[in-house]
C-alpha cells in the first residue's frame, strides 16, 4: 500500500514548497510590507526629484521667513527699528530670489554653461572690489561686504560658491569630453588654482567660514570628476596646512576651537547660550515667539544661530522636521546627479548638492556645539539676501536638471492639459475614428514626447519595478565619472 514518507517512520509529513507560507513578516500581504513597497515606487517615478527639491526648498524658505521674523523682532527693536525690519528685508530677497529661481529653472542647460564665465568674472571683480578702501565694509570684523546704499549691502563670495560651481563643472566637463581627465595635470590645472585665488580673496576679508564651504565644494568636483586617492589626499593635504597655519595665527579662532564641547559660558558665551536654547524647546517647543534667548542673551539669533530659536520654540519636533527637509533635498540633488548622462548636469547638480549640504552641516553642528562657530548662515532658512539669492539660483539649477531627465520630460509632457480631451484613456476622436491612443512614451525607446533621446523612457509607469521585463530594478549610476559605454538615463 503507498503511503505518505512520513508513514513509514511514524513521523508526520514535512510540508513541501507548495505549501502555503504562514504569515509573517515576510508575508506579501504584509502591510508594513506592502508601505515600503510603495514608498519605493514612488520614490522611483521619473517626476519624485523635481517635486522634493521644488517643494523641500520651498518648504525651508518659508519656514525660514516665519523664523526670521520671530527671532529678530527683539534686535530690531534693539536698534530703534521697527519690529518686522528684518522680515520685510528678508522677504523681498525671497521675492526676488524666488524670481531667479524660475528663471534657472527655465533656462537650457546650455545656456547655464554660457553663464559659467560671466559670473566667475563677475565674482572676482566683486570681491577684488571689497579690499578697496571706501567700497568694502567690515562687518563683525570680517572684511567682505560692498555698501549699496542705505541698508543694503551685498557680500561678494555668496557669489562666488555659485561662480565655481557653474565654472568648474563646464570646465571638467569640456575636460571630460576631450577624455583629458586621465591626466593629472588637466585634472588640477586651471581648477585648482582658480579656486585657490578665490579662496585667498576670501581670506584677505578674514571669512574662514566661506572658505571652507569653498573648499568643500572644491573636493566635491574633484570626487565626481574621478580624482584618483592620491591626488585628492594630496589637495586635501595642502589645504589642511594652510588651514592649520591661518586657525594658529589667529587668536579669535583659536577660541573659536576651544569652545567645542566646552560649557564655560564667560569663555564660550554664543555657543553655551545656543545650547541653552536648544535644551529649553523640549518636545514641541516653548511655542513661536516665545524664545527667551533672543532677548538679548543669544548673539546673531535671526542669523548663524537661527537653528538654536527655532529649537527653543518649536522644539525637537521643529529641529528634527528642519533636518529631514535639508536631508531630503540633498538625496534629491544627489539623485539628480547620479541618473544624467550629461557631464557637465553631473558636475553642476554635485556642486550644488555639496554646497547646500556642507553649508547646512557645518551651521548645525557649530549650534548643536559639535563643530566650532564658523560665521555661516543656514541656506535658505538664515537672514541675509546675499546668501539667500545665490542660493535659490543655485536650487532653480537642481530643477531644471530634475526636469531634463529624459524620463520626466516624457512624463511632464504626458500630463500637459489638452483642450476637449481627456488626459488618460484615450480621446474621443480617437475612439470614433478607431485609433488606439498612442503609448509610445511606455512601448518603445527613442520616441518619448518631449524630443529626449528615449533612452530608458519606456520606464514611466511602474517606474523601478521592472514590470514587464522580468528583471528586478536597474541600480542608479554612480555621481563619479563613468565609461564612455552609455548607459540608460531614464527611469531605473
Amino acid at each position: 500500500m503507498a503511503g505518505s514518507p512520513g508513514s513509514r517512520t511514524g513521523r508526520p509529513p514535512v510540508r513541501g514548497a507548495g505549501a502555503r507560507p504562514a504569515a509573517g513578516r515576510n508575508s506579501p500581504d504584509n502591510p508594513v510590507r506592502r508601505l515600503v513597497t510603495r514608498a519605493r515606487k514612488a520614490w522611483d517615478r521619473p517626476l519624485t526629484a523635481y517635486y522634493v527639491i521644488l517643494g523641500g526648498s520651498s518648504l525651508i524658505t518659508v519656514l525660514g521667513l516665519v523664523m526670521v521674523y520671530s527671532a529678530s523682532q527683539i534686535t530690531a527693536l534693539q536698534m530703534a527699528l521697527p519690529g518686522s525690519y528684518f522680515f520685510r528685508k528678508q522677504l523681498l530677497a525671497a521675492v526676488i530670489g524666488g524670481g531667479l529661481l524660475l528663471a534657472a529653472a527655465r533656462m537650457p542647460v546650455k545656456l547655464h554653461r554660457a553663464l559659467a564665465y560671466p559670473i566667475l568674472a563677475g565674482a572676482v571683480f566683486l570681491m577684488a572690489l571689497v579690499q578697496v578702501p571706501g567700497i568694502g565694509m567690515s562687518v563683525n570684523g570680517n572684511q567682505n561686504w560692498i555698501a549699496l546704499g542705505g541698508s543694503f549691502q551685498i557680500q561678494p563670495s555668496e557669489i562666488g560658491k555659485l561662480a565655481l560651481v557653474l565654472w568648474g563643472a563646464d570646465l571638467i566637463a569640456r575636460k571630460q569630453e576631450k577624455r583629458l581627465l586621465t591626466q593629472w595635470k588637466h585634472m588640477l590645472v586651471p581648477l585648482v588654482p582658480v579656486a585657490f585665488m578665490l579662496l585667498g580673496l576670501i581670506m584677505l576679508g578674514g571669512d574662514m567660514g566661506t572658505a571652507i564651504i569653498l573648499t568643500a565644494i572644491l573636493f566635491g568636483l574633484l570626487w565626481l570628476a574621478g580624482a584618483p586617492t592620491r591626488l585628492f589626499v594630496g589637495v586635501l593635504s595642502v589645504a589642511a596646512l594652510i588651514g592649520l597655519v591661518l586657525i594658529k595665527t589667529s587668536p579669535n579662532r583659536l577660541d573659536r576651537f576651544a569652545c567645542v564641547g566646552s560649557g564655560d559660558v564667560t569663555k564660550c558665551w554664543q555657543a553655551v547660550h545656543g545650547i541653552y536654547a536648544l535644551a529649553s524647546g523640549g518636545l514641541f517647543g516653548s511655542g513661536l515667539g516665545a524664545s527667551v534667548e533672543k532677548w538679548g542673551q543669544l548673539p546673531e539669533a535671526h542669523t548663524d544661530f537661527i537653528f538654536a530659536v527655532t529649537g527653543e520654540e518649536l522644539g525637537l519636533a521643529g529641529t528634527l522636521s528642519v533636518l529631514a527637509l535639508f536631508a531630503a533635498l540633498g538625496y534629491a540633488g544627489i539623485r539628480v546627479a547620479g541618473r544624467t548622462e550629461d557631464p557637465f548636469v553631473r558636475y553642476a547638480a554635485g556642486g550644488v548638492t555639496t554646497w547646500i549640504t556642507a553649508q547646512a552641516v557645518i551651521n548645525i553642528g557649530a549650534v548643536l556645539g559639535l563643530l566650532p562657530i564658523a560665521g555661516v548662515p543656514l541656506p535658505l532658512f538664515s537672514y541675509g539676501g546675499s546668501a539667500l539669492l545665490p542660493t535659490m539660483f543655485a536650487i532653480g539649477l537642481l530643477i531644471a536638471f530634475a526636469r531634463d531627465e529624459p524620463a520626466a520630460r516624457a512624463a511632464l509632457a504626458m500630463r500637459q492639459p489638452r483642450f476637449g480631451r481627456k488626459r488618460a484613456g484615450g480621446s474621443a476622436a480617437g475612439r470614433k475614428s478607431g485609433r488606439r491612443p498612442d503609448r509610445s512614451a511606455g512601448r518603445k525607446p527613442g520616441r518619448e514626447p518631449g524630443g529626449g533621446s528615449g533612452r530608458g523612457s519606456g520606464r514611466v509607469s511602474g517606474a523601478g519595478s521592472g514590470q514587464g521585463s522580468g528583471q528586478g530594478p536597474r541600480r542608479w549610476n554612480t555621481m563619479r565619472r563613468r565609461a564612455s559605454a552609455a548607459r540608460p538615463s531614464g527611469e531605473r
